[in-house]
């Protein structure tokens, strides 16, 4: 049955077409609530949006580890200017507290070989927006030259042996190093007690009011801060793995376990806009005012088990970082789009991502004053979609 869309942009419409995607796969235990996973069959959902009487070979895929992306305005965006798009959801749609982004790249192998091989499409490009920027290039980096056999957690999860179709483009646009670099800038150094989180350092709790640090910050305690972010996130990391272990030696029914993360909202960039200064509202984060954000349960990795920490939050286990992936895509066009207002993104993100990319044939443009969604921004998002159909078209990637 095909859903038609109402929008209508640049006199464009699209059709929504919803696409369910079924394969076999046995795991140890499941990491997904009810039937999807636990009877040995993993579903995705998504859609295909397809512009009313505008056929292509060329599909822009998008897809985000946890997120669903079909209502945002690019991807709309881009189907309303008549070009093909498939939102793909993983198998941990809106939900990251047991996700391991191994599997990810699995699910996203599997869309896009359904792109070329069911639905006709000779070219797909991959949008990697916001989180779905760091899997794009991890995704890209095992097509082009598979490594990984296993999870950070010692799981067996063969991307060599999995046949992953390269993108015949990759597209970066107002997304950050990697979940497990991000979160690292974002935990609140402050918390010594990972059970309790009120057991703070008032030295490092800078959205206390008796915290002797004031914005702006100087360059000294900025250092220290991150260094002492850096120390949590190997905290976690090794408690995880000696919870892992233990599990091993005492081979009992438990192999997995959840826990809370607290405070996993605090940037000294959100209240101090001299740092890596951008056109960002100054104060505020992408999850609204940041002392708010740094505690509310929704908050950024809030819940976690120990082998998702381990493969997409742990610093230094995770395989889904820049200095791991960039540097291994050689071969494909990457088109990177920086949003100067972005207050999700940390703005040297870019210029990291930028510098590590292995690739020559890579472009890179700023959009001035956009944000991370382009909420009531149409004039911005428009210059984005010229400038995605500009590339793809100089690239041979999508025919008029």
């Amino acid at each position: 049955m095909k859903i038609e869309d109402v929008v209508r942009n640049n006199e464009t419409r699209f059709t929504r077409l919803p696409a369910i995607l079924q394969f076999a796969e046995q795991s140890a235990f499941n990491e997904v609530y009810g039937f999807a996973g636990s009877q040995g069959v993993t579903v995705l959902e998504g859609q295909r949006l397809v512009p009313v009487g505008k056929p292509s070979k060329t599909v822009y895929i998008f897809m985000h580890p946890s997120s669903t992306l079909q209502l945002l305005p690019m991807p709309q965006a881009l189907a309303s200017a008549g070009m093909h798009v498939i939102c793909a959801a993983s198998r941990y749609p809106k939900q990251d507290s047991a996700l391991i982004m191994e599997k990810v790249a699995i699910d996203l192998g599997v869309w896009i070989r359904w792109a070329k091989e069911s639905c006709g499409y000779e070219r797909v490009i991959l949008v990697g927006w916001s989180g779905g920027g760091s899997l794009s290039l991890f995704y890209q980096a095992e097509a082009e030259h598979p490594t990984i056999t296993h999870t950070p957690a010692g799981d067996p999860v063969n991307l060599v042996d999995a046949g992953l179709i390269p993108a015949d483009g990759v597209i970066f646009i107002a997304a950050h190093k990697s979940r497990a670099e991000l979160l690292t800038e974002f935990l609140d150094p402050s918390i010594r007690n990972e059970l309790d989180p009120d057991d703070r350092d008032l030295e490092l709790s800078i959205y206390d009011e008796d915290c002797p640090h004031k914005p702006p910050f100087d360059a000294a305690f900025i250092a220290r801060f991150r260094e002492a972010q850096i120390a949590r996130n190997h905290r976690i990391t090794a408690r995880c793995q000696e919870q892992l272990e233990k599990f091993r030696k005492t081979r009992s029914a438990e192999v997995e376990r959840g826990f809370v993360v607290y405070r996993t909202m605090c940037d000294p960039r959100w209240i101090d806009s001299t740092i890596e200064p951008n056109d960002r509202k100054p104060n505020w984060s992408y999850l609204g005012e940041p002392r708010m954000a740094n505690v509310i349960p929704a908050g950024l990795a809030r819940y976690a088990s120990l082998r998702s920490w381990l493969s997409q939050w742990s610093y230094n286990c995770s395989n889904v970082t820049v200095p791991k992936t960039a540097p291994r895509i050689r071969k494909t066009p990457v088109f990177q789009i920086e949003n100067s207002a972005d207050d999700a993104v940390p703005a040297s993100h870019n210029a990291a991502v930028r510098d590590a990319l292995g690739t020559s044939d890579r472009e890179y443009l700023i959009i001035k004053g956009a944000t991370h969604y382009y909420v009531g921004q149409p004039d911005l998002l428009k210059q984005c979609i010229d400038a995605v159909y500009d590339w793809s078209m100089r690239k041979g990637l999508l025919t008029s």
